[in-house]
């Protein structure tokens, strides 16, 4: 009787671990051969990445906030536009109880981001927060989900107490540029006296769109933290 080579015993160990515990796609959520990935080949290939850490100038989500608020740097990771692989990831995200991805996709952000010279002395992440009756329905804030990602991969720490969402506003989705804005009006405040000596805060968003929401953000936080720099990071900027 011959013995089982080890290159056969290895494919067959994953073969029964894939029995045992089947990969599934954190965005189309099909069933897949186990990789190092938790995205199958066939989603992965539908990204369309900004590639902004390749940028030498600047990148439309600069040019967002141009003469609205002073911002030390600005990083997407996706390109959103309806129907591509990116409302996907967003939908599941925001609507399918799916945590993961945002948490894998925060990963990669952060480890985009400590290749950034601009970026290099961020020493806290601000989720953008949602109203409590909000989070409580989600089950979890989608934005701090992106934050710990972020976290555990440039060991950067997480601040969501800095930031307070204090009313509950309806959907942003279909407003125009303006109404967003006011809609924004009086939404977040500082939770109490926060000048701990932050120096860089990455304030972190799942989709900027019009940038109301984290223009109100940054300015709040820019009368709390007047000396201190401040950047944002989205997972997806539209287009």
């Amino acid at each position: 009787m011959s013995l089982i080579s080890s290159s056969s015993f290895n494919k067959w160990k994953r073969d029964l671990l894939h029995v045992l515990y089947p990969q599934n796609c954190l965005i189309c959520r099909h069933e897949f051969n186990q990789t190092k990935l938790a995205i199958c080949p066939v989603c992965l290939s539908e990204l369309v990445y900004t590639h902004f850490e390749d940028y030498t100038g600047e990148t439309n989500l600069d040019k967002l906030f141009w003469g609205r608020v002073q911002l030390e740097g600005t990083y997407a990771l996706l390109r959103f536009k309806q129907e591509n692989s990116t409302q996907q990831i967003l939908h599941e995200l925001k609507y399918k109880d799916n945590p993961q991805v945002g948490k894998h996709f925060g990963k990669e952000i952060g480890t985009k981001l400590k290749g950034l010279a601009k970026f290099s002395d961020v020493d806290a992440l601000v989720p953008v927060p949602l109203h409590p009756k909000k989070e409580f329905v989600r089950g979890y804030n989608q934005a701090e989900i992106i934050c710990k990602g972020i976290a555990e991969s440039s060991g950067v720490m997480l601040r969501k107490d800095l930031l307070k969402r204090i009313s509950f506003t309806e959907s942003q989705t279909k407003k125009g540029k303006s109404s967003r804005w006011e809609n924004m009006q009086n939404r977040f405040r500082i939770q109490g006296t926060k000048s701990t000596g932050l120096k860089h805060l990455l304030v972190v968003d799942d989709v900027v769109t019009t940038g109301s929401t984290l223009e109100t953000c940054v300015r709040i936080l820019r009368e709390e933290f007047p000396d201190a720099k401040i950047s944002i990071a989205v997972l997806a900027v539209a287009e």
